[in-house]
């Protein structure tokens, strides 16, 4: 299968990142110390800037930016992914394929990615990462999700508290 990446240096940015096993599935939160590890590592190692990032139960989504002249989203991807799963103990379920290569049973191999393209996009998702638990039905209200780039955000006048009350009915998409 052919999967196009749209690779762009300097770019910003939106992934969704999921768990193998999404139904009932915690992993993220449980381990969210793991978690928060394994990015600054990757971002110490490989650098980019964070905008938005919200950890769910069994998904993530961020708007991340890379240095100038950087295209390579799929290592600090990687990486994470990797970190993380070294971290963690060992327990969940394994595929013959994933068994026979060595792998862990805790991604999806694959992540979606979009390539920001101008302003208008780049508030839509921000917006769309930050109204996620509420979308899920995992809070009534944005500020009342302890895993979100949101309360920093609000720190910086950026988003006011109360924001995010609801569903918006102006997001991307699903995930």
């Amino acid at each position: 299968m052919d999967y196009r990446r749209a690779w762009h240096a300097g770019g910003t940015y939106f992934f969704t990142i999921n768990l193998l096993e999404r139904n009932n599935n915690n992993l993220l939160v449980q381990q969210i110390n793991e978690l928060k590890k394994a990015i600054n590592a990757v971002k110490k190692a490989h650098p980019f800037i964070i905008h938005a990032w919200v950890v769910l139960p069994e998904h993530m989504h961020c708007v991340i930016e890379l240095p100038e002249g950087d295209s390579d989203f799929s290592t600090r991807i990687r990486l994470i992914k990797a970190n993380f799963s070294k971290a963690i103990p060992k327990g969940e379920h394994l595929s013959l394929v994933r068994k026979s290569r060595g792998e862990r049973g805790i991604w999806q191999r694959r992540y979606w990615e979009h390539l920001i393209r101008d302003e208008t996009d780049y508030q839509a998702h921000i917006d769309y990462v930050h109204i996620n638990p509420v979308k899920h039905g995992l809070v009534k209200q944005v500020k009342d999700w302890p895993h979100s780039t949101f309360h920093h955000l609000v720190q910086q006048g950026i988003y006011p508290e109360d924001w995010g009350g609801g569903i918006e009915s102006d997001l991307p998409y699903d995930d």
